[in-house]
């Protein structure tokens, strides 16, 4: 689904990414894991066009995408959930809902409102509500639901549990396996690990912009010398 080869990213002449490579197959969800300012949201902009590759590969559902536009690989097929949200405080929930519409491709079945509600019974109770009304957790579905709108294939989950209590972070657990049942694709970045783990089949640790490590969740709860060294705070 996508194949992320040598990527290699740059604010100004500061390097941010080197070499990354990662990839993610149909229907898996993989977590990018690292400590703050270790490359993960670099590296799920670079995937996105936000930020221009500097060198490297970038390859969804066998299409090169590095150095396109944001919008033409959006309508590839390929959705983001951005760290900072970025709703529409003045919209309502639905509002929101409508502005991320854009049909379903040939074969799938589309996201419409209902189906989202079924999904985030909270937003249902509030569709008419402003999203400047909400809560953090509550913004946070609201800015997946907005993304699924667009039909993605896969979706890019920046820092989903960031700032979220302990129970809306169970929720959005349980919406990530949802949408794996559903048979979407993800890639998330995350400092949780206990989130991580429930959530993904295969992680991939970044420092420093630099992949360190790839390999099963087992794997991973496996290896203490590998979370130690690269996840201890």
């Amino acid at each position: 689904m996508l194949a992320v080869e040598g990527l290699a990213a740059q604010y100004g002449r500061a390097q941010i990414l080197e070499g990354v490579t990662l990839g993610v197959e149909e229907g898996e969800v993989v977590v990018l894991l690292g400590r703050n300012g270790a490359g993960k949201s670099t590296t799920m902009k670079a995937i996105m066009g936000l930020v221009r590759p500097s060198a490297g590969r970038v390859r969804f559902r066998g299409q090169e995408i590095a150095g396109r536009e944001p919008f033409e690989i959006a309508r590839l097929g390929l959705g983001y959930v951005p760290e900072d949200r970025r709703i529409f405080g003045e919209l309502t929930v639905l509002e929101n809902l409508e502005v991320g519409r854009r049909p379903a491709p040939p074969g799938m079945t589309p996201w419409t409102p209902e189906r989202l509600f079924a999904l985030f019974p909270s937003l249902a109770e509030m569709r008419r509500r402003p999203g400047a009304r909400m809560s953090g957790g509550e913004q946070q579905m609201l800015t997946i639901a907005r993304t699924l709108m667009g039909n993605p294939r896969m979706i890019l989950l920046d820092e989903p549990s960031e700032g979220l209590a302990p129970v809306v972070v169970e929720r959005m657990a349980e919406t990530i396996g949802a949408l794996k049942r559903e048979g979407l694709s993800i890639l998330l970045s995350e400092q949780n690990l206990h989130f991580a783990g429930v959530v993904a089949d295969r992680a991939t640790i970044i420092e420093k912009g630099r992949i360190r490590w790839s390999g099963t969740m087992p794997a991973l709860r496996a290896a203490p010398e590998v979370r130690e060294q690269y996840l201890s705070v």
